[in-house]
């Protein structure tokens, strides 16, 4: 049991969003006593108007205290598009966490894309990967970059990040950061880490709400099928928890929890 994934479900979106701030300052506190720096990779979706919930809120103590200001927050997978647009998923961070972050608690160090080579994905996924490895470390000394937290959103055919499923992203095992020029979900060009790179990270983090994943919870925790959130279950095992309400995983036969 203690190499499973974590999956909790909750009444409401409330209290999930309570539980996934306590998680969040448990891996702060552990990204800042590793490094002094708190390395978190976030991904789009509903996922940042659930992180606005958790991490917006007002501290009830002193241990309950977000330090924006020791934050760097990555991009998960990101869509080649401007900044400014609508499919950005920093553009969706921005509106819905960054722009609201009060400035007694400081403002992250934020790493959206280059956009300066938007016409070539590639290059997009390049200067990515390049980033990170001036970021954590020269690549000749460590494998893959090893974040505090990763948090993910699981799409309605258990995609993960830009990870599809069947997709032959799924078997790339060498590079951090991949390009995807046919994603079956516009928009087609984006950048995505890799598995190897999402399942190596310290805590990973499912935030899955709704009637609408039910079917596909059932699939990723009773059969996996080789779906890409059922492949990140399988590689971070006791490492990666789900944030679900009870709609999301009705049905769904695996030991499952209301609290942390």
């Amino acid at each position: 049991m203690g190499r499973q994934p974590n999956l909790l479900a909750f009444p409401d979106v409330d209290t999930l969003a309570t539980t996934l701030r306590t998680y969040i300052l448990h891996a702060q506190t552990a990204g800042l006593h590793r490094h002094q720096v708190f390395k978190v990779a976030v991904s789009g979706g509903s996922l940042p108007k659930t992180l606005a919930k958790a991490l917006l809120a007002k501290p009830t103590s002193p241990e309950d205290t977000i330090k924006f200001d020791k934050w760097e927050i990555y991009f998960a997978d990101e869509r080649a598009v401007p900044l400014d647009h609508e499919d950005s998923n920093y553009c969706l961070l921005k509106a819905e966490l960054l722009d609201k972050i009060p400035a007694e608690l400081g403002k992250p160090v934020v790493f959206p894309i280059d956009t300066d080579c938007l016409d070539d994905v590639q290059e997009v996924a390049d200067r990515y990967e390049k980033l990170l490895v001036d970021k954590f470390a020269a690549r000749d000394s460590v494998k893959l970059p090893i974040f505090d937290l990763l948090l993910l959103g699981c799409g309605p055919d258990g995609h993960t990040c830009s990870l599809f499923p069947g997709h032959e992203l799924l078997r790339e095992a060498d590079a951090w950061v991949m390009p995807i020029e046919d994603s079956p979900k516009p928009p087609p060009k984006r950048i995505t880490l890799t598995l190897p790179v999402v399942t190596h990270g310290v805590k990973i983090a499912f935030v899955a709400t709704g009637g609408g994943k039910k079917e596909i919870m059932k699939e990723i925790f009773e059969e996996g099928n080789g779906l890409p959130c059922a492949l990140v279950n399988e590689g971070g095992q006791e490492r990666v928890t789900w944030f679900t309400d009870v709609s999301a995983v009705e049905g769904v036969s695996f030991p499952r929890r209301g609290s942390l």
